[in-house]
């Protein structure tokens, strides 16, 4: 049992916590260990074909710059082609250039498609490629918890790979770290109890670490802790091994109460309540600054996870993540902002802070330019850098004079919650980058994908990894147009003249345009609910229609049928809006028969259509998310655990539903269990209102779907991880009986 500490140790501990660092920090590996991680990926993902790529890294290739890559086809050699690149990363880039470029492949979380010619083509003259970026960054912290949660290895070995392919060299490497803060605190003096009430479940961790929520829907099992430690331990030696940066957890301030209990005269504030939770599941503690146990506990963990893991000496902390701090003191802010700073660099003397960006954007009334300034200028210039993390809607380099000096990477954030819905505001990230290399004393170091869920929404980060190795934007059509063609391994008009409509509609939002989907199909039910596009409705149904003329030629390709789904699915989310439309005005005008046929139809065939859709692919099936969450347990009680916080976080969010239908989720077996059950309750009370004549009530509405809401999420029901039914033929089903009313409500509808 650990020995509590008491303050008069504090020196003692602080001493320790200062001991110099283990000469070998176990940074990036060096060329040769890279060139043998490059290969090793190419033969996962080519097989015996990788024979004919050559594949090296050469460190002096990129000069002391940014990473460059090199393409030629050796005269006289059976080797089709030679990839050089200065980082393992950019070998990997090099080679899914070769591959995307001039062997028409293309590789992605729904499909890979890698049929080679045979043989291989070779280069007519050499390919040279530099990225104008020391970054390209990737993952958001909250995908530790919307998507990442419940992977083993061989999934994240599959992401690694797609990571270096895609040419991304630095990302956060978080998981295992509720096991090292065990130890710390128990090395403080909390006993198991405290530690255990201090953690949330494994789907909630992501804002358990940023001081936002503490308890819910915990504690972590034993085996947990093992687990993510055996991961930690293969993420970033694959990671390393390709020469990407892996960005490590630090101290940002927060402690758990039962640090109070051992230090009750220790200098900790309490911060207000987080989202729509109350004290009991949050209101953090804080430390103030001058607090000496801020350096104490800081350094403690961060020596105890170089210990473990080595550094590649840049770590992540978010203080005031959608949190308001104790004051807008600049001095304050600074105090803090230091604070956190200090704890990083007394373990490790190279220590650079990453930071999000999205509090100051997220709270705009609050961060104005001193409360900014104070917080990044605590920092010296050049040891912070700041991720500009919804830079493609609301740039913050633009009103804070590029971070009044410190580095900041450009991201594309987009994706909200995991949500499905095709969506993407592609003409603000192809020009975005650009823009702000070129804006005055720009400190822009690097471009970013930042999406809180993925596996979703492909188009739209093939393209934003070129753009990291652009230097202009590119011709949009053009580029999709062959995306497409890539995609499905052939050339198909009818896919080509979908894939442009797809791109002047769902993915041409632009504004302050957020990607968190608003449809009425996963949104509570109300008499009140928002349907408007950003887009023509009648794009998306003509997309489908030559999306589906195409099967006969493309049926085959994997990829095309996952995006036929999602394209369906995207059109039966409008027509949802269409009918909910319809079943709200017959209510208004009191029309009963309409509003029992419009209810019917959606109750009973558009709704069932939809789930049966959605089960024919294996991407959007919710027994495959709660197999993977029960697949992570030990014990049949760890597996109940982890399907309730899978099932909870897709749906009520909290214990009353406190940030409800936020990770909304179109899966197989949610649309009619959750999703239809509400709208049979919804459509089951505007008929009794009417019936009786008695006003339809809001809040007793929700009181009684609420029942509906946790019953699911506490259901012990059985759901399919593999694919049942053919896509293209439920998808014609579907097209036959709702396409000609579809397109007329699309050319009435928004424009």
């Amino acid at each position: 049992m650990a020995v509590p500490l008491r303050m008069a140790a504090v020196a003692a501990v602080l001493a320790a916590a200062r001991a110099p660092l283990p000469p070998e920090l176990r940074g990036p590996a060096g060329d040769a260990r890279q060139e043998a991680a490059v290969r090793a990926l190419a033969r996962r993902l080519l097989g015996s074909r990788a024979a004919a790529v050559a594949l090296s890294v050469d460190a002096a290739l990129a000069a002391g710059g940014p990473d460059v890559y090199r393409l030629r086809s050796p005269p006289g050699s059976t080797v089709a082609v030679a990839v050089t690149g200065s980082s393992g990363v950019a070998a990997a880039a090099g080679l899914y250039r070769y591959l995307r470029d001039f062997c028409g492949c293309h590789l992605s979380w729904s499909a890979a498609q890698l049929r080679l010619p045979d043989p291989l083509p070779r280069l007519q003259t050499e390919i040279r490629a530099a990225t104008p970026n020391r970054y390209r960054y990737y993952q958001n912290v909250c995908a530790q918890s919307y998507s990442y949660v419940w992977w083993g290895w061989e999934r994240w070995e599959r992401e690694i790979d797609w990571m270096a392919l895609s040419g991304i060299n630095a990302a956060p490497a978080f998981a295992g770290q509720e096991a090292l803060w065990q130890r710390v605190y128990r090395a403080l003096g909390l006993n198991q109890t405290e530690i255990d009430a201090h953690f949330t479940g494994p789907a909630f961790l992501a804002w358990n670490r940023m001081g936002n929520l503490h308890s819910w829907a915990g504690p972590l099992p034993r085996a947990w802790h093992l687990q993510q430690l055996y991961l930690q331990y293969r993420i970033v030696e694959r990671m390393r091994s390709l020469g990407m940066i892996t960005v490590l957890p630090a101290f940002a301030g927060h402690v758990p109460p039962g640090v109070l209990r051992v230090f009750p005269r220790i200098n900790a504030t309490r911060l207000g309540n987080w989202s729509h939770f109350d004290c009991t599941l949050s209101c953090a503690y804080l430390l103030s600054p001058e607090e000496p146990m801020f350096q104490v506990i800081g350094m403690l963990f961060l020596k105890e996870l170089i210990k473990e893991f080595g550094t590649d000496h840049i770590y992540s902390a978010d203080t005031f993540n959608e949190m308001s701090p104790l004051s807008s003191d600049p001095a304050y802010l600074a105090g803090i902002s230091n604070a956190v700073f200090r704890a990083m660099t007394g373990a490790d003397p190279e220590a650079q802070w990453l930071m999000q960006g999205w509090l100051f954007q997220h709270q705009p009334d609050f961060w104005q330019p001193p409360q900014v300034q104070a917080v990044l200028r605590a920092v010296p210039l050049g040891r912070m850098i700041v991720l500009d993390l919804f830079a493609e809607s609301k740039p913050v380099y633009e009103w804070t004079e590029s971070f009044y000096g410190q580095p900041f990477i450009w991201c594309m954030l987009h994706n909200f919650g995991g949500n499905h819905g095709l969506f993407g505001a592609v003409e603000a990230i192809n020009r975005g980058p650009f823009v702000a290399r070129r804006f005055p004393n720009s400190t822009m170091v690097g471009t970013g994908l930042v999406p809180e869920g993925i596996e979703q929404n492909d188009m739209v980060y093939e393209l934003m990894n070129e753009l990291g190795w652009r230097h202009e934007p590119l011709d949009l059509p053009v580029w999709v147009s062959r995306y497409a063609q890539r995609r499905y391994g052939a050339p198909d008009a009818a896919a080509g003249a979908a894939w442009q409509l797809l791109l002047r509609s769902v993915y041409n939002c632009s504004g302050a345009c957020v990607n968190h989907n608003r449809s009425p199909l996963v949104r509570r039910p109300s008499l009140h609910m928002d349907t408007q596009l950003w887009y023509n409705a009648s794009d998306v149904y003509e997309a489908w229609r030559l999306l589906l003329s195409a099967g006969a030629a493309l049926g085959s390709s994997p990829a095309f049928r996952y995006d036929l789904a999602d394209v369906t699915r995207q059109a039966v989310q409008q027509l949802v809006a269409d009918y909910y439309q319809r079943i709200r005005d017959s209510f208004q005008r009191r029309a009963l028969p309409e509003l029992l046929a419009a209810g019917g139809v959606l109750l009973y065939d558009l709704l069932p259509e939809l789930d049966a859709l959605l089960g024919s692919q294996r991407l959007f099936l919710l027994g495959r998310l709660l197999q993977s969450a029960r697949a992570a347990a030990t014990s049949e009680r760890e597996a109940e655990q982890y399907e309730r916080n899978a099932r909870n976080q897709v749906t009520l969010w909290g214990p009353s539903g406190n940030i409800l239908d936020y990770a909304n989720k179109q899966l197989a077996g949610l649309v009619l269990d959750y999703y239809g059950v509400r709208w049979s309750l919804f459509v089951s009370l505007l008929v009794e209102s009417l019936n009786t004549g008695s006003p339809f009530h809001q809040e007793q509405f929700n009181q009684a779907v609420f029942q509906v809401e946790r019953g699911f999420v506490y259901n012990e029901k059985r759901y399919p991880a593999t694919p049942v039914g053919d896509t293209l033929e439920i998808t014609r089903k579907i097209f036959l009986k709702y396409y000609p009313s579809a397109t007329q409500r699309g050319r009435d509808g928004p424009p």
